[in-house]
């Protein structure tokens, strides 16, 4: 197998992007302790709570649904900086800066919260500690695999990871690359 799938730092605020990318946070966020906050603008796609349950049960998840993209880079700030959620998940529309950045990795810091910025592509901020490129992987069996790619990291290397859900847990497994086997495999029996 690969290397075992990082922890996202807390304190720090991460960035993820791509059409998994609304998963990967879900499920970083789920396996995180404590309240999650999730803040999306109005009329983004909708977080639907009981489809979540499975993973993060609807009682650790407050929504924000703020009117304005400076609403919502406050209300995540703000969120960051008081130390009342252990994830903060945030939707902005516009490509952050470094300025806007950087106050997002000082209220995290501050209030011990982890963040994570689902962005656009190319959208991402200087001050992200790291970034992932998040794609679904097609597979007939199985929904729930997807490619998650970490393309940025400050305090280490970058690298890929297949991960699936297990169905019956919600956990999240890290699947094994394929390989050549040196000889043919007993038959079954």
């Amino acid at each position: 197998p690969g290397p075992p799938l990082p922890d996202l730092a807390p304190g720090r605020v991460h960035e993820c992007m791509g059409p998994a990318a609304a998963a990967f946070a879900a499920r970083r966020a789920a396996a995180r302790p404590g309240t999650v906050i999730w803040i999306a603008p109005e009329g983004a796609e909708t977080l639907l709570p009981a489809g979540l349950a499975p993973i993060l049960p609807p009682g650790r998840l407050i929504r924000i649904a703020p009117a304005t993209e400076t609403d919502l880079l406050w209300a995540a700030e703000e969120c960051l900086r008081s130390g009342a959620a252990g994830t903060v998940v945030a939707q902005p529309q516009k490509p952050l800066g470094l300025t806007p950045g950087r106050r997002l990795q000082l209220a995290a810091a501050a209030g011990r919260a982890t963040g994570i910025l689902i962005i656009r592509d190319g959208a991402g901020s200087p001050a992200a500690e790291t970034r992932w490129q998040c794609e679904p992987l097609w597979d007939a069996a199985d929904s729930t695999r997807a490619r998650w790619c970490l393309i940025k990291n400050k305090s280490g290397t970058l690298a890929e990871w297949t991960v699936r859900a297990d169905e019956a847990t919600g956990a999240l497994l890290v699947v094994s690359a394929a390989g050549q086997r040196e000889v043919a495999a007993d038959p079954p029996g």
